[in-house]
């Protein structure tokens, strides 16, 4: 007898098919190995394996989670069919739990084993930077401060060349060392830094002053086609985002200076680099291989280790279980959500005959996925549900002839129907998803989680709004990185203009910003920057803490231009970069995260 059945081990749960069968063909035994016999200090990667055998047919799935032995358990990487793992952390020196659960894809039996591990301070009485494998991440460790206390970390190279800049501030610890990483510095350069710790009764103390030197950047990062940086305008005024984070589409990401000198890289290649997290840690998505278990979703942090991971076959498990459709390949975004979840995107397929051409049609959608900390699905928004999928990709656009598709598997090509690029939670608490090949934004109802997803409105041509325009092309069109500025009623966007091109061949692309005034259904145009390039592709748009805003035109030719515009439609600052770029974003440090 089959039956659909919740498992809860150590408060992770997972949702699968049981098997019943008899006790005594329950036969799965696992062991966890670490790379180094415990202990270990602090920051150091322990790569773990685990060994396992079953006498019932079937391949075996993984998932792997750690956490202090006094605490709460968080799945570092979700079920695959891969048995190893690596791990670290700098949180704090202590002993650790580190769990396998084992899953018989066949059976639907469980295994579980654990094994404690120790991570020794890398502190004493004084403060210690010790290196990581990456030459511009370096990891600063102080002793004990008293509670109630706060301590972060200043840094600056030694000649004063460069902005002074300051980690996160923690709070003290009494009982545990206390540890930073330290990003965003150019190779082979001096920096001098101190803690400082702030106590609220008491004077604000500081560490020694301290001396280290990075290293050089890989030729790995170097030589990519991407990190060929060239200024194509400069700008005399100081930025306080002087930073400038860029994902090279199926390319390793990495941060420069607004001169093109790398800051930081990330050591593997991602399909997406979609945004960053807050306390240093980013998002990217990377496909590979002939299905969903290729597709990854991954937060990793500074020194390039991998915080958490999932994959879209996992997923797929818990949709099932929910009755929602399966999804083929994350894609395009994932972001943190102001309650801690996290919201993806991941495309949904449906032959449909007769309804997008004569025939059978393989229409290619999008599902919005919210997902916990510990990756279960607890909202889903499918766009066969809510949109009419009679109306076709504004300029036809199928798998073939737009070469754009994200990988599909029901038929060799696929109408590429809605093609979403971006999801953000409103201000005042529903989801705002951009559907490029709609020309559309689009509100949801989405309620803090509490909504049932039906459309509230469509922003752009043949939508919902009027645009109160000169312009009689004012609309957007193929649009990337639609979000809501923080008063709910701004919105920034990159406008590609792929609709207004295939009109005009002169036509480039816009950075955009619309007064959005959903009572009356009205938008007024506060900036409708001509970029003077076009992109076909990809883009990002943000406000900066000056007023300015900047925009990624992120597919001109083989190269990307990101660009500093003035509220008044000037350009300010121009950096070109050698190949296509997903998203950047200027940050002025790199444990901030994005407002």
């Amino acid at each position: 007898m089959e039956l659909f059945t919740a498992v809860r081990n150590c408060g992770l749960p997972f949702l699968f098919f049981v098997v019943f069968q008899s006790p005594s063909l329950a036969a799965i035994t696992t062991e966890l190995a670490p790379s180094t016999p415990s202990p270990s200090r602090l920051g150091n990667v322990i790569s773990w394996r685990a060994n396992s055998n079953d006498i019932n047919a079937g391949s075996l799935l993984y998932r792997f989670s750690a956490g202090p032995a006094n605490g709460n358990l968080r799945v570092v990487k979700d079920f695959s069919s891969s048995n190893q793992f690596d791990w670290t952390t700098i949180d704090s020196e202590g002993l650790y739990v580190i769990q396998v659960d084992v899953l018989n894809q066949a059976t639907g039996e469980i295994a579980t084993a654990s094994s404690p591990y120790d991570m020794l301070p890398i502190a004493g009485q004084d403060p210690v930077v010790s290196a990581t494998e990456n030459p511009l991440v370096f990891i600063y460790s102080a002793p004990p401060c008293t509670n109630g206390g706060k301590m972060q970390v200043n840094f600056s190279r030694a000649d004063g060349f460069c902005p002074l800049q300051t980690t996160k501030a923690l709070p003290c610890r009494s009982g545990s060392t206390m540890n930073f990483y330290l990003a965003g510095m150019q190779a082979n350069s001096a920096y001098l830094v101190e803690h400082v710790v702030t106590q609220p009764t008491s004077p604000t103390t500081a560490g020694p002053l301290m001396q280290f030197t990075t290293g050089d950047v890989p030729t790995a990062i170097t030589s990519l086609s991407a990190a060929k940086q060239q200024v194509l305008q400069s700008s005399f005024s100081a930025a306080t985002d002087w930073i400038l984070l860029q994902g090279p589409i199926n390319f390793p990401p990495f941060a420069t200076d607004l001169s093109g000198n790398i800051i930081w890289y990330y050591p593997q290649a991602l399909s997406f680099l979609t945004r960053p997290d807050v306390d240093g840690r980013f998002f990217g998505i990377r496909n590979t291989g002939p299905d969903a278990s290729g597709s990854l979703l991954r937060i990793f942090d500074l020194a390039g280790n991998t915080v958490q991971e999932t994959n879209a076959a996992a997923i797929n498990a818990r949709l099932a279980a929910l009755g929602k459709r399966q999804i083929g390949v994350f894609h395009h975004e994932a972001r943190r959500l102001p309650d801690g979840n996290i919201a993806t995107l991941g495309t949904v397929e449906q032959i449909l005959t007769d309804v997008q051409g004569p025939g059978p049609v393989d229409v290619i959608g999008d599902m919005i996925i919210i997902l916990d900390p510990n990756f279960q699905v607890v909202w889903t928004w499918d766009s066969f549900d809510y949109l009419d999928v009679t109306r076709k990709a504004v300029l036809g656009e199928t798998c073939k002839n737009s070469g754009a598709c994200m990988s599909h598997f029901l038929a060799p090509d696929g109408n590429d129907w809605t093609h979403a690029n971006a999801v953000q939670q409103t201000p005042e608490g529903n989801l705002l998803i951009s559907l490029r090949h709609q020309d559309w934004v689009v509100k949801l109802d989405y309620e803090n989680g509490n909504g049932d997803g039906h459309v509230l409105w469509r922003l752009g041509n043949e939508g919902d709004f009027t645009i109160q325009s000169d312009d009689p092309n004012a609309w957007f069109s193929h649009q990337h990185d639609a979000n809501f500025l923080g008063d709910n009623v701004t919105l920034a966007l990159f406008d590609n203009g792929n609709t207004r091109r295939a009109s005009d061949p002169n036509a480039n692309s816009r950075g955009q910003v619309l007064v959005v005034d959903e009572e009356n259904r009205t938008v007024d145009l506060l900036l409708n920057q001509d970029l003077a390039v076009y992109s076909v592709a990809v883009g990002s748009a943000q406000r900066l803490p000056n007023g300015d805003y900047h925009f990624d035109a992120g597919f001109v030719g083989l190269s990307a231009i990101s660009f500093e515009v003035t509220r008044t439609g000037n350009i300010r600052r121009a950096i070109q970069a050698g190949f296509p770029e997903y998203r950047t974003f200027r940050m002025p440090d790199l444990y901030s995260g994005l407002d």
